[in-house]
């Protein structure tokens, strides 16, 4: 399944929450592979990381205090117009498309979710590892909640209609991130425009895959643009992924510009291609 990137470049918003602007699977990318390798530890730091275990629960109770600290502040916003139109942005091919409900079971599934499409499996202490990435996208999501507008930033998730089989009920099946972003260097593909949609963070439960799901996350994002007024939306993907690129062609987006080749030459990172579309507002 193919998962569009998440890019954080310079923004009037900052919706990163990610140490060094960057988030975890973005950053691997930058380094070289390695046996055991994974984020910003390796088998030469064991030391360290089963020192941060005890950390970790620390921060787990501190999460949660800033889940209830954020679903306080929702309960309290004037916006609930708003907020209602946005109760279901797309229901096809048996899902439904919805904002984030800002409460610590959901939006722990969203980060499991997409630590689970975006963890590089390693040989070993696999599972202590994805505990630790799932964490850091966990502490990723909290941010943007915390200091985003619900007009600049929403994570929407899918989930089954309320016909669909048993097998699906009650779960998260797919999650996408939606930013309002005027980055400079992409501003320049887009005519007239001074800000627009960045979708980021795509992706599917693997039980799922293949049955419209990213097809209708792509669709919602698109009338989430229109509810808000932005005429493009705009992705990035990985320039080798034919699949992922197949996917957005067929949603309506195409490529305008890609990486310099010294980015990945001399970083290491895999090349990117940016793809924009036109949305109908």
């Amino acid at each position: 399944m193919a998962h569009i990137l998440v890019s954080y470049p310079s923004t009037t918003v900052k919706c990163g929450g990610f140490s060094g602007g960057m988030p975890p699977w973005e950053r691997r990318q930058s380094r070289a592979v390695g046996v055991v390798q994974c984020c910003s530890c390796s088998s030469t730091e064991e030391v360290g990381v089963f020192g941060k275990v005890e950390n970790e629960s620390k921060r787990s109770k501190s999460r949660s205090r800033e889940i209830k600290e954020i679903d306080n502040n929702n309960n309290n916003n004037n916006k609930e117009t708003d907020e209602n139109k946005l109760d279901c942005l797309v229901s096809e091919f048996g899902w439904e498309v919805r904002r984030l409900v800002v409460e610590d079971d959901e939006m722990r599934r969203v980060a499991f979710l997409q630590a689970q499409a975006f963890h590089t499996p390693l040989l070993l202490f696999n599972d202590l590892f994805f505990d630790f990435f799932q964490a850091e996208v966990l502490s990723g999501l909290l941010y943007k909640l915390k200091n985003s507008p619900p007009d600049r930033y929403a994570c929407l998730v899918a989930e089954p209609a309320n016909n669909s089989s048993r097998e699906s009920q009650g779960k998260l099946v797919g999650v996408v991130d939606v930013t309002v972003q005027r980055d400079t260097p992409v501003l320049q593909h887009l005519q007239g425009a001074q800000e627009y949609v960045y979708i980021s963070g795509l992706a599917v439960s693997k039980s799922f895959r293949r049955r419209k799901i990213a097809s209708v996350l792509l669709k919602a994002c698109e009338m989430l643009a229109i509810l808000l007024g932005y005429e493009y939306l705009v992705l990035r993907a990985y320039e080798e992924d034919l699949g992922a690129q197949t996917l957005y062609s067929k949603a309506g987006y195409h490529v305008v510009s890609g990486d310099p080749p010294w980015l990945s030459s001399w970083i290491g990172r895999k090349r990117r291609v940016l793809l924009i579309k036109r949305s109908n507002i």
